[in-house]
């Protein structure tokens, strides 16, 4: 199963600034820890200095992210704020098909709601329900 990890980066910080990224390892190790096989896709990983690319490296990589959405077997989005990076992946998994996963307190955001097949409130709560196999069902 191929997994991609969207989750905010900038969200609504000016410049180069970036939000702890310590969220997608933990993410990653459920995954590992309850899907066998898994692949995960995780564009901080991808590009790990994304946040200092020129314009037009910028564009293309954003662009390659959000195809990379739409090929997941599943994508697993963390919005504890605003993304527009992370809508962007989630709007493109779900045109495609992806089933979308959401980590999310922003239940009444209509990204979030339109977009997810599922929302969890925090990390335990994904976490859970990748332990029960809710992955496999996807």
């Amino acid at each position: 199963m191929r997994v991609f990890i969207a989750g905010v980066m900038q969200g609504t910080r000016p410049g180069a600034d970036i939000v702890p990224q310590t969220y997608r390892e933990e993410i990653a190790q459920i995954l590992h820890r309850f899907v066998p096989g898994v692949e995960i896709w995780d564009p901080n990983r991808i590009h790990p200095d994304g946040v200092n690319y020129d314009r037009e490296r910028a564009k293309r990589t954003l662009l390659e992210m959000a195809e990379l959405a739409a090929a997941a077997d599943c994508l697993v989005a963390y919005v504890p704020e605003a993304s527009m990076g992370t809508a962007i992946e989630m709007w493109q998994a779900y045109r495609a098909g992806v089933p979308v996963y959401t980590i999310s307190p922003l239940t009444e955001n209509w990204v979030i709601f339109t977009l997810s097949t599922e929302i969890f409130p925090d990390i335990p709560a994904f976490a859970d329900f990748v332990a029960s196999g809710g992955l496999a069902k996807s």
